[in-house]
């Protein structure tokens, strides 16, 4: 089970020999060094970042690392989704090569998502594996891809398709480095934020709903309680089902849709963030559709959405598109695509989608038609 310390600031999950903390305090990346002695880290630590991030980060991290008597490996890529490439896996496989790193030596995921996702995975697959530390500079990496040990990179046809689950050592959280976060970026996290509150937690969701201009804000105690918050229920979901077996797939509600809009695009127009805040949206309207859920919720959820700043309409995609992408997708099974969809606010259930009856709902949206039917309970799976 996943435990949180409030005195610490620290959420155990528990993971058998794989377990780890992840930490959250503002001012933690100042002592990145002396965490990782506490780790039993040694020799040789190749810190993965971007040029962005390079810039605001890189060299007070390396200083600190150097004080605690580590030799730093700095390996700088390009930002954005279209690194996330067996092409990056290669530079960093280069870098670790050039620099002799052995078993013992240490990969930190400095930035977002999809360095962690990266450098995750360069750690699973060199020498058959070194360890590695999260240190998540973003929302979306804070509250979700830095915790659970999924790693890996895109394919031109969909999105994490190649990876590895590898559990990292520890995660370190320092919410202060949300302020030099591009807007767009900030505010593209929060629709994971949300995802959290409807899959698992109706008062967290409440809480998000009466602080939402605090947290745009980036007023302190708010914006540390919703990355607390979210990291326990996602460490809570991880431990039941490290491998995605079963429940740790209601974490995927809004991914369903909203990877294959980001898949469409080329991963060029929606960031991940807002692609899920539109697929939560349209997500919410099939379970309505389908009868799983009514009007209400999707009511409020894209209310919630829309006051976070973040975009709740779907790009004019012909559904055969869509749908190609979602039949690409990871969580297809057996041909099937499931997808989460809301019960009510804080309870979701996974349900596997027929094509006619999803075209069906898909032509409502364009026609603007709100028209219902009853639930077949006997086509539906049970969380």
């Amino acid at each position: 089970m996943a435990t949180a310390d409030r005195f610490r600031d620290i959420i155990h999950l528990e993971l058998g020999a794989r377990s780890y903390d992840i930490q959250v305090r503002r001012g933690l990346l100042q002592d990145v060094g002396i965490e990782l002695t506490r780790l039993r880290c040694s020799g040789k630590v190749g810190v993965v970042t971007d040029r962005n991030l390079a810039a605001h980060y890189l060299k007070p991290v390396a200083r600190v690392l150097k004080a605690s008597g580590y030799n730093v490996v700095p390996i700088v890529l390009p930002p954005g989704e279209r690194t996330k490439t067996l092409r990056s896996i290669g530079t960093v496989m280069d870098a670790l090569v050039e620099a002799r790193f052995e078993r013992s030596s240490t990969l930190l995921a400095l930035g977002g998502g999809v360095i962690g996702d990266i450098t995750g995975f360069a750690a699973a697959i060199y020498q058959r594996g070194i360890p590695f530390v999260q240190v998540p500079t973003s929302l979306v990496a804070q509250v979700d891809s830095s915790v659970g040990g999924k790693t890996g990179v895109d394919h031109p046809k969909g999105k994490n398709l190649i990876g590895a689950f590898n559990q990292p050592r520890a995660v370190l959280i320092d919410p202060a480095t949300l302020r030099t976060l591009p807007e767009r970026e900030w505010i593209a996290g929060l629709a994971e934020v949300i995802k959290y509150g409807v899959i698992e937690d109706e008062e967290f969701f409440k809480y998000v709903e009466r602080h939402m201009p605090a947290i745009l804000a980036l007023s302190d105690a708010p914006v540390t309680h919703i990355v607390k918050r979210s990291c326990e229920i996602k460490a809570r979901v991880v431990s039941e089902d490290e491998h995605e077996a079963d429940r740790r797939r209601i974490l995927n509600f809004g991914h369903t849709i909203g990877h294959a809009l980001e898949s469409i695009g080329g991963y060029r127009g929606l960031i991940h963030g807002e692609a899920v805040a539109v697929g939560m949206v349209y997500e919410a309207d099939l379970a309505r559709h389908l009868g799983y859920c009514d009007q209400a919720v999707v009511t409020r959820l894209r209310t919630l959405i829309e006051a976070a700043g973040l975009p709740v309409r779907i790009p004019n995609v012909p559904f055969r598109a869509l749908w190609d992408a979602m039949q690409q997708d990871k969580k297809v099974s057996a041909g099937t695509v499931y997808c989460v969809v809301p019960e009510r606010i804080g309870s979701v259930r996974i349900v596997p989608l027929a094509k006619e009856e999803t075209r069906a709902w898909y032509a409502t949206i364009r026609t603007g038609s709100t028209g219902s039917r009853q639930r077949n309970s006997s086509r539906t799976q049970p969380r």
